[in-house]
């Protein structure tokens, strides 16, 4: 759905632009003419997003993938060789990440409906989409692992299920078990699967391991094809409440859901682990991606000291 949704607004934003751009006149007369004239206008709309629009290079490739995928889907047009664009080269910056005891004073004020979500995005580093859409069979107690699937690139990963949380899921997990049966009961169609797996397996969407963590407060129709189902949680909340818990703590820096996924990584640096072992956990497909977090650490580099602290100054 958040895929979905980017998409979608990449689309519109392009629209917009290309009936800015394009000539009131401009009627290609074949099918090759217009595939033409949409890649050439992709292609320049992806200049005007790195030159003017100052986005990230992840933006302007989400950008591409959403205008690529609307030419097919909408046209049945395979985009062939582009022609060249510019390559946003927006700086990376370092990181927002709390200390482990600005970590502890948030979590002490998150409120309860979204302590839990709190607790799995610092305690396993997980992304706040990938919390949000986390289904029951991807809590394996016994191991002490969260799946993680359908991250980014469509991969899968394993992190930690902090044994500090354990109960506390398996407690709300009967509390959502008992909503679920409920809804089994009122002729709901089940929990939505990705990949039309509910076509190949129409039984699945009813099966309790197949449901979401945090599902929603209500029921809702499913744009994609009418079914009356209950979704997970929309992530606002949860932003919301991690920014009210900042304030609260008195944590004067820009908190939002994600920095407690910064904050996981750093702290795992600074208790020892190696940067490899970090780096499966975030499911980064470079180890240079996890590098970043080695020049926020409080003990960073190398621990590396400062040969002033090594002076007795009078």
């Amino acid at each position: 759905m958040d895929s979905e949704k980017a998409y979608a607004t990449w689309t519109r934003r392009f629209v917009r632009w290309w009936n800015e751009q394009a000539p009131s006149s401009s009627n290609p007369e074949t099918r090759e003419e217009a595939l033409t004239e949409g890649e050439t206008a992709v292609s320049a709309f992806l200049d005007q997003l790195a030159i003017e629009g100052g986005v990230a290079l992840s933006s302007q490739d989400q950008a591409l993938n959403a205008l690529v995928n609307t030419l097919k889907a909408a046209f049945a047009m395979e985009v062939g060789t582009l022609r060249t664009f510019r390559k946003s080269k927006v700086p990376k910056k370092l990181p927002i990440v709390l200390t482990q005891g600005d970590a502890k004073r948030l979590l002490e004020n998150v409120e309860p409906k979204a302590l839990m979500i709190a607790e799995i995005l610092y305690g396993g580093g997980l992304r706040l989409n990938e919390c949000m859409r986390l289904r029951v069979n991807d809590l394996q107690f016994e191991e002490g692992i969260v799946m993680v699937h359908d991250a980014k690139r469509r991969k899968s990963r394993r992190t930690i299920l902090p044994q500090r949380v354990e109960e506390p899921f398996r407690k709300h997990l009967k509390r959502v078990e008992s909503q679920f049966s409920q809804d089994i009961k009122d002729g709901r169609d089940g929990v939505y699967l990705p990949y039309q797996l509910d076509k190949k397996y129409p039984s699945v969407p009813k099966e309790w391991i197949w449901q979401y963590v945090f599902p929603s407060k209500s029921v809702q129709r499913d744009p994609r094809g009418g079914a009356i189902r209950r979704h997970h949680l929309d992530g606002k909340m949860a932003q919301c409440t991690v920014k009210s818990a900042s304030k609260l703590a008195g944590i004067h820096k820009h908190v939002t859901p994600h920095v407690l996924r910064h904050s996981f990584a750093t702290h795992m640096l600074e208790n020892g682990y190696d940067i490899r072992t970090v780096q499966e956990l975030l499911g980064h497909a470079s180890v240079e991606t996890t590098m970043i977090y080695t020049h926020v650490m409080n003990r960073p580099g190398m621990h590396v000291k400062s040969p002033l602290d090594g002076l007795s100054l009078d």
